[in-house]
């Protein structure tokens, strides 16, 4: 049908109904063919239907857990337990998601899935092995900090606004995103206050980790589709949190000496054991975590039940950040020898400025997320210079160009002086 009658009238090829004030018409790229903005709006809910229809996943897009620790190991520096337990508990969560509905209701077993709890400091790599997993998986991944959530009716955000994040991730597809990753960083600040004296609520502690519950478990949440506040009247998306795989990480600073004192209770005398640890027994120290104490470190018991899978990290050594720095498939030196490529430098970092760096990042005890800070400031100087001197260049990164002691010109590094 052409969307032509007469006079040239350009009519709708879908429903045939004329253009007019009140119905604008699209035309199709390649013949005069119109469809009409109401039409559009009907072709997108069956769509939205067909998408919100949930369907299997297929087991042969999901890797063994021994791949997904290789394709871990590609991206991410040590932390091998972690690596394990991240690699067992996502492939049996979407193992379980495989399995059709209909099967799943002719049995009685109902396999729940294992939301994951990450211990460790700062730049440890908890939130880069969780994002790397739903790469892997090329799932939605939202990340959300829970300090800036508190209980519903309060100043700050609703715990529903972490699943918007998801929502917005999958491009608003939110059959994609019941099957997506959340990762809740910084668990511990929302530890209760249990010596608190005051009368007031707790809405930023135990408050928030009450309305947490149900999303973690899993339930049908309603999400204001522009975040903020729930209104009355207002238009909500629905979202079914039951597959949805949540794991959370914190720094849990002093849970080891709440740990270490429970293991020596039994000891005599002072000083019985020893209070100075390294990183790995410290590791190992919060690996026999248990849910009393986790309760005393001011995590209610109702959570720690939803987050039966716990991890502990270990602080980044100075080998480590060596590697992170050169090794990854997206090293940070590889990430800057390709930016400076496109302007014509030869960019390469020695072996003493890659130990440099390493020991600024330990002393400013920023651990791997430090790295790409401390790299951007020894650049900076050069990486404004450069793009002006046309030519090849070649750079050296050398221990006294780390410590700012030498900021080498643009034109000395030019490799043929001639074009200077």
């Amino acid at each position: 049908m052409r969307g032509f009658g007469k006079n040239d009238q350009q009519y709708c090829a879908f429903c045939g109904r004329p253009a007019d004030a009140n119905r604008r018409v699209v035309k199709a790229p390649n013949d005069d063919i119109y469809i009409c903005e109401n039409c559009v709006a009907a072709c997108q809910t069956v769509l939205n239907d067909e998408r919100h229809s949930i369907r299997p996943i297929d087991m042969e897009d999901v890797p063994s857990p021994k791949e997904f620790k290789e394709y871990l190991d590609q991206y991410v520096i040590g932390q091998d337990m972690a690596k394990k337990v991240l690699s067992v508990a996502v492939y049996n969560h979407y193992k379980q998601l495989s399995i059709p509905k209909e099967k799943q209701l002719e049995t009685d077993v109902k396999i729940e899935k294992s939301n994951i709890l990450l211990l460790g400091p700062t730049g440890s790599g908890k939130t880069l092995l969780a994002k790397t997993l739903a790469q892997k998986l090329k799932v939605p991944f939202a990340i959300a900090d829970a300090t800036t959530l508190t209980e519903a009716g309060y100043v700050g955000e609703d715990v529903e606004n972490v699943l918007l994040k998801l929502i917005n991730a999958a491009d608003g597809d939110v059959s994609a995103a019941e099957r997506g990753i959340i990762f809740i960083d910084e668990i511990d600040k929302i530890s209760r206050k249990s010596e608190n004296t005051s009368i007031t609520r707790d809405v930023s502690g135990e408050g928030v980790q009450q309305a947490l519950l149900k999303i973690l478990e899993g339930t049908h949440a309603s999400v204001p589709p522009q975040g903020g506040r729930k209104h009355p009247n207002q238009e909500m998306i629905d979202i079914d949190t039951t597959n949805i795989l949540f794991i959370c990480g914190g720094a849990f600073v002093g849970l080891d000496k709440i740990i270490e004192e429970r293991m020596a209770s039994s000891s005599i005398g002072f000083g019985a054991e020893g209070t100075h640890r390294t990183e790995e027994e410290r590791m190992e120290l919060l690996n026999q975590v248990t849910s009393d104490d986790l309760v005393k470190f001011g995590i209610i018991p109702e959570l720690i039940g939803r987050l039966p899978m716990t991890c502990a990290l270990k602080e980044l050594n100075r080998d480590d950040l060596k590697r992170i720095l050169t090794e990854p498939k997206n090293a940070i030196t590889k990430q800057f020898q390709a930016s400076f490529a496109i302007d014509d430098v030869d960019l390469t970092f020695s072996e003493e400025a890659i130990d440099e760096i390493a020991s600024i990042a330990i002393k400013s005890k920023t651990g791997a997320r430090g790295l790409r800070a401390i790299v951007e400031k020894v650049l900076l100087d050069i990486m404004f210079e450069v793009p002006s001197v046309k030519g090849k260049k070649k750079l050296e990164i050398t221990p006294d160009i780390v410590n700012q002691k030498y900021i080498p010109e643009a034109q000395t590094l030019l490799i043929d002086q001639k074009t200077a």
